[in-house]
């Protein structure tokens, strides 16, 4: 398999960069070390996490070592195919917060959760303001004080999150100005996040979050974070037995889970915004028509209510699941920014309903909350068929969902996404002339051969889970 090589050193290919060199468009390929000397070329800033861990998200092999964290995994560097360089582009000024295009590695890169990748950004960040060039674990700890996990443990040990923050400020060093240029990283913060990964280890997590970072503060020792952690009588074994408690041993993502404000809601669905925020959603690739049609749909005034056609298997679930990163990455109209996307399990309302009217009260009290937060909430219902004549068991008299729904999508109370097939959708919901007024049909074919092979290369990265080796001549 063809290797792609830096086009100035020859060395192993890691970005693709399309710049603006004297006027002249140019597409290159660039190692590392290249790619930094082009981005001071073009004088661009480079994002915080950019310029603590490289273009590659080479993460703590490049502080400490590629053996030092090979606890359970295998995390060899290999070099670049066609299909693993990175793209970025050059010429334009960057948008605020995108920063640098990167992908997420096997091994150590992948244990590292989203919102701490966030959180060292914000560490970076702090650094700069602070006029120094290194991050220090002052910068650590105050990015950490954002983290709702960090909060909850704080909260256990009756520590106020704005009197630690104020403390961090008055104590921490400051530069004559803020620092502009590549930020380093202090060897007291290396030493924490190593310590951070062995926590985890310990503790049976698969991922590294902010209440690791937070232990591996306490464990450095010499740190003004781990100084002013001392005096509150955080110590690190402290620490970690209220980690235990607040996330719990073996946990596989490092949030802490805050009420909202529709709790039966929640009891019958799951938060798709909150597991695309978690990084829990798989990504969605050679789905962007459908993806923008649901988005026209439900940006409508009226007839806002899309429902997915489509046979089984062919991905309508990955549609909604794909729109629920869309929201979280704010890629949608303002009308849909900061609402929840909540799938909506009807068969879970129906299940252990023992008395005639339990599932009537169950359904009244969801509605409830949904026409409470009608601004704030979409339903998705998969299977959008079985609302019809659901909860009358096959009698008569009982409650019907669809009957209940549809006054509510009229008058703007419900904004509802379907998924079904073309039968089904034909054979219920297409009958009822009132019910099917308020949906928009949204037809989801099967993927073209060319969607394929995109969706193949994109999701390389679950080869070695199914046993799998996807060769590049076979796509």
């Amino acid at each position: 398999m063809a290797r792609k090589q830096c086009q100035v050193c020859g060395q192993p290919a890691t970005v693709r960069v399309e710049a603006n060199l004297n006027g002249r468009h140019s597409t290159m390929l660039l190692c590392d070390d290249h790619y930094r000397q082009l981005v001071r070329q073009q004088k661009r800033t480079v994002s915080p996490l950019e310029a603590l861990f490289g273009a590659r998200s080479g993460l703590f092999e490049d502080f400490l070592g590629s053996d030092f964290f090979r606890i359970g995994d295998e995390s060899a560097t290999v070099a670049a195919d066609a299909d693993d360089v990175v793209d970025a582009s050059f010429g334009e000024p960057a948008s605020a917060g995108s920063g640098a295009p990167r992908r997420r590695g096997s091994g150590l890169a992948s244990r590292i959760s989203e919102q701490s990748e966030e959180l060292l950004q914000e560490a970076a960040k702090y650094a700069a303001e602070f006029g120094r060039p290194e991050v220090d674990t002052e910068h650590l700890l105050l990015a950490l004080n954002h983290s709702d996990v960090i909060k909850t443990i704080l909260g256990q040990f009756k520590i106020k999150v704005d009197d630690l923050t104020r403390k961090i400020e008055s104590e921490a060093k400051r530069g004559d100005k803020p620092f502009e240029g590549e930020i380093g990283v202090s060897p007291r913060v290396k030493d924490a996040l190593s310590r951070a990964f062995v926590a985890s280890n310990e503790l049976g997590h698969s991922y590294v979050g902010p209440e690791h970072f937070l232990i591996g503060l306490a464990e450095e020792g010499e740190g003004l974070a781990a100084n002013l952690l001392r005096r509150y009588g955080l110590t690190p074994q402290a620490l970690r037995q209220q980690v235990s408690k607040v996330v719990g041993k073996g946990a596989e993502d490092g949030r802490a889970e805050t009420p909202t404000n529709t709790p039966e809601l929640d009891k019958y669905s799951r938060d798709l915004t909150k597991m695309a925020r978690d990084g829990k959603l798989d990504p969605v690739i050679g789905r962007a028509q459908e993806i923008e049609t649901t988005i026209e749909v439900l940006a409508r005034r009226k007839k806002n209510n899309p429902v997915l056609i489509g046979e089984p298997g062919v991905g309508k679930t990955a549609i909604v699941e794909g729109l629920a990163q869309r929201m979280v990455a704010g890629e949608v109209p303002e009308t849909l920014r900061d609402k929840r996307l909540v799938e909506l399990n009807i068969n879970a309302m129906v299940a252990g309903a023992k008395y005639r009217g339990e599932f009537e009260e169950r359904v009244q009290k969801v509605l409830k909350e949904v026409t409470e937060h009608q601004g704030e909430l979409i339903l998705f219902i998969d299977e959008v068929h079985t609302i019809v004549g659901a909860g009358q068991g096959g009698g008569e008299g009982g409650l019907d969902v669809a009957n209940v729904f549809k006054p509510m999508m009229a008058r703007g109370e419900l904004n509802l996404i379907g998924a079904t097939t073309l039968n089904e959708y034909q054979k219920y919901i297409e009958k009822d002339a009132a019910l099917e007024r308020r949906f928009q049909p949204v037809m989801v074919p099967e993927p073209t051969v060319a969607q394929t092979m995109m969706i193949l290369r994109g999701l390389r990265g679950v080869s070695g889970f199914l046993c799998v080796r996807l060769l590049n001549p076979s796509l």
